[in-house]
């Protein structure tokens, strides 16, 4: 398909050598975009610059393929002046730390002219872990502190909990700690010798051996699900860890989540969302660099990218 209005759309993202052509989001958004007559143009987060008033990028005219080891090309380095482009896809993976955040607010200063998806603004005061505080009734009982004796207090209350970094992302660091468990301590003393942050507890849900499911928002409004099942043995169920994606249907709860959220979304320029859900508790509304385009394309046979390609086209418009 080719779109009314060519683009030039600009890729932040981690290096193209290791994106797995066949489940990375970033890859098919660029590879639809291509499909659809926009120019790509790609850079790592690392070559964003800001410069006596103008924002930079340094980076390389794009070609994609779906070829498993030849799936790129690229022109020569050269500087792109970011306000000349027409989108900017925000599209490192976290951490979500000093560098990232950097990124976000190097980014406001071209944004809204170059449209920048998502929101750089709203990106960097909804990471994750911390919008779903906004919507308490959804949520299971979740607490964050870098204090031990909350993180006890809380684990008391409430059982067997989930222990997890607040900025990590793929599984990475996530602990079940049984009530009876005697690792918190030394999970926090871990934790906190790594950074300053605080931890996430959540109260653990038995449903998640059923699986998480992730519900991919266009524009705040549902378009799919994926279920994500456990690996055997394991508690985490990312498809980094060995989670195995299973088609599935939305429920009335999950619908219900998603009109909860969806308006928020969408006023505050979060285009692309993918939202986790274990059975009925929203437990993360990704919007940094959300996943699950492709697993949800093979299974339903729709064009996710395309939906989504539709709403930045319509308001570049």
């Amino acid at each position: 398909m080719t779109a009314a209005k060519s683009l030039t759309v600009a890729f932040q993202m981690d290096p193209l050598d290791a994106v797995d052509i066949n489940a990375d989001s970033s890859f098919r958004l660029a590879e639809e975009a291509q499909a659809r007559g926009h120019a790509l143009f790609y850079y790592t987060p690392d070559q964003l610059s800001y410069r006596e008033g103008q924002v930079f990028a340094r980076g390389q005219d794009l070609t994609v393929r779906r070829e498993v080891g030849n799936h790129f090309a690229v022109g020569a380095m050269r500087d792109q002046n970011l306000a000349e482009v027409d989108v900017i896809w925000l599209r490192q993976d976290p951490p979500f730390d000093m560098g990232y955040i950097t990124t976000t607010h190097i980014l406001d200063r071209v944004h809204p002219e170059t449209l920048v998806v998502n929101d750089p603004f709203w990106v960097r005061n909804y990471p994750e872990k911390l919008l779903v505080l906004d919507f308490p009734d959804l949520t299971p009982p979740t607490a964050i502190a870098r204090d031990l004796d909350t993180l006890k207090a809380f684990r008391d209350r409430h059982g067997d909990v989930i222990l997890k970094p607040l900025y990590g992302n793929g599984g990475a660091g996530v602990f079940k700690l049984a009530h009876a468990d005697s690792n918190l301590a030394s999970l926090h003393e871990l934790f906190v010798g790594i950074n300053r942050e605080p931890l996430i507890i959540q109260k653990f849900l038995p449903d998640v051996s059923a699986g998480d499911k992730r519900i991919i928002l266009v524009e705040g409004e549902p378009v799919g699900a994926i279920n994500r099942v456990p690996a055997k043995g394991e508690t985490r169920s990312n498809m980094h860890v060995g989670g195995r994606p299973e088609p599935v249907g939305l429920t009335d709860r999950d619908r219900e989540i998603c009109d909860r959220i969806g308006p928020l979304l969408r006023e505050k320029g979060q285009i692309f969302v993918g939202i986790d859900v274990i059975g009925d508790y929203l437990t993360e509304i990704n919007v940094t660099s959300p996943t699950g385009i492709q697993e949800l394309e093979r299974f339903d046979g729709t064009n996710i990218a395309a939906k989504i390609w539709e709403a930045i086209e319509a308001r570049r418009a």
